[in-house]
Formats: C-alpha cells, structure tokens, sequence
C-alpha cells in the first residue's frame, strides 16, 4: 500500500524553506522573503536577512507564531512567517 503524500514526513532537504515550517525551539538564518510589500514591514522590526530567529511559542490553534530575532519576541501570523524564507 502506497502512503499518501501529507502522511509522510517532511524532508525538507533541497527544498525551500519558509519560517512557518520552524518547530518550537528550532533556529533558523533568514535568506530573502517572497513578498516584496512584506519585505519591507520585515525589515523595519528587524527580521534582516542573514539575522538569525528562533521559534520560541507557537498559539494553541495555531497562529500567530513568536519568533526571537534581534534580541526581542516577535508576534506574527502564520501566513506572513510562509513569506520569509530561511536557511538551517
């Protein structure tokens, strides 16, 4: 039997990796952003590319998510984290 495609692990290896896709704990560069409009809010709190963040807490349902990035938390939905693209 074939497993289905969302019941298997993400690798995530070779692949684009956006800030959304961070477990709690876990530390990440960021490399560039996808959303030039957002980009620019990003930019002005902080979030620079090559500045490293770490997921510190994640909402029970979900979103938003908080994220440590130069040296202060940072609150964000989960749909704005999928625009910035990140480097292990």
């Amino acid at each position: 039997m074939v497993c289905p495609f969302w019941a298997k692990k993400a690798n995530f290896e070779g692949m684009t990796r956006t800030l959304d896709t961070l477990h709690p704990g876990e530390s990440a560069r960021i490399e560039s952003f996808t959303d030039d409009f957002l980009s620019l809010k990003f930019i002005e709190m902080g979030c620079l590319p090559g500045e490293t963040v770490v997921l510190k807490n994640i909402a029970p349902l979900g979103c938003p998510i908080a994220i440590e990035v130069a040296g202060y938390l940072l609150s964000m939905r989960k749909q704005e984290a999928s625009t910035i693209v990140i480097k292990e």
